[in-house]
């Protein structure tokens, strides 16, 4: 926690971009690889989580309902975009990295970094290296994301995240509060994957559908959101060796660089063909964590039920997709 203040200070003293998520990021990625010991801060951490799903599911209007048609044509373009990831990403990781077929195929499936890791060990792969590859997948867009952005679409990332708690009704905070809390418990209970965002984002759209809910968590809520996700992402590379850096790290960062080119084609594609507006063609085809889009997509003021919508679709589809196509690799390929 403390080298995590520590790093939102420097980044505000510096006047540099997304203090609060980039700060504790990168203060304690470099902690990590300086050999500190620390560790994640667990069920505060997955709470963090919570609040993005409630500010998610509060986006979702009758307004955005009415658009969902619409962005059937680009959603559809999503298992093409996954076939293709793993048809550069396992050659990849088998040549290049030396991975086995079964850590090979879960280091290149764009799924979520948790989920991945868990098929990965159930099916034999190598779970260090899997877990690596993922890290440093959403370690590099983080920072790629961001900057793209700026630069290329030129969209100041200065959006506010929501409005102070002092300004919003007490009953909205306590309806957001239930949400957050009954959305993921009863999602873990069922066994939904990414209970801590998706349960708390089907609580909260449906109360804003039903006219209850009106606001998104407020700012401080975002922040200190953004805060546990950085830490997170840092503490990840605890323990890791000059032999894994030089190997499996790198590798995953070269592999990031080619889904960039892909994530580019298709953002190219979607937009000149009008599927989907610049920004939201860009963030929503990014192989990112929901968590993580959806906080960019918050900070760029970008459309978020349209990038929300695309991540989910990825991800059920990976999930659901990945252990039945490894299943039939593996039979042709004892």
């Amino acid at each position: 926690m403390l080298i995590g203040i520590v790093g939102v200070g420097l980044f505000l003293v510096l006047h540099l971009p997304l203090p609060f998520l980039f700060g504790p990021m990168m203060a304690s990625l470099v902690a990590a690889l300086m050999g500190v010991r620390l560790a994640g801060l667990g069920q505060i951490s997955v709470a963090a989580r919570s609040v993005l799903g409630v500010a998610i599911g509060a986006s979702v209007t009758p307004a955005l309902v009415a658009q969902l048609p619409s962005m059937l044509a680009s959603v559809a373009i999503i298992p093409l975009y996954i076939a293709a990831i793993g048809l550069v990403g396992v050659p990849f990781f088998r040549r290049f990295c030396g991975f086995d077929l079964v850590t090979a195929f879960y280091a290149a499936m764009p799924g979520g970094a948790a989920d991945m890791t868990v098929f990965a060990g159930e099916a034999g792969a190598n779970i260090r290296q899997v877990s690596l590859v993922h890290v440093t997948r959403l370690l590099v867009i983080m920072i790629v994301g961001p900057l793209v952005l700026v630069w290329l679409y030129g969209v100041p990332l200065t959006h506010p995240v929501g409005q102070p708690a002092a300004q919003i009704p007490w009953t909205e905070l306590v309806v957001m509060a239930l949400a957050a809390i009954v959305g993921w418990k009863a999602a873990a209970r069922i066994g939904l994957f990414g209970a801590a965002i998706l349960g708390p984002l089907i609580v909260a759209a449906g109360l804003s559908l039903a006219g209850v809910l009106h606001m998104r968590p407020p700012r401080e809520a975002l922040l200190a959101a953004q805060f546990l996700i950085g830490i997170g992402i840092g503490t990840s590379y605890v323990g890791v060796t000059l032999r894994e850096l030089r190997e499996t790290v790198a590798g995953g960062a070269i592999f990031v660089l080619i889904l960039a080119v892909l994530a580019g084609a298709v953002t190219e594609f979607v937009t000149l063909t009008g599927l989907a507006p610049p920004v939201e063609g860009f963030l929503a085809f990014m192989p990112g964590g929901q968590a993580e889009m959806s906080m960019l997509a918050l900070i760029a003021g970008a459309d978020l039920g349209f990038v929300v919508a695309h991540h989910i679709a990825r991800v059920i589809l990976v999930l659901t997709g990945a252990p039945i196509l490894f299943a039939l690799i593996r039979r042709r390929r004892p």
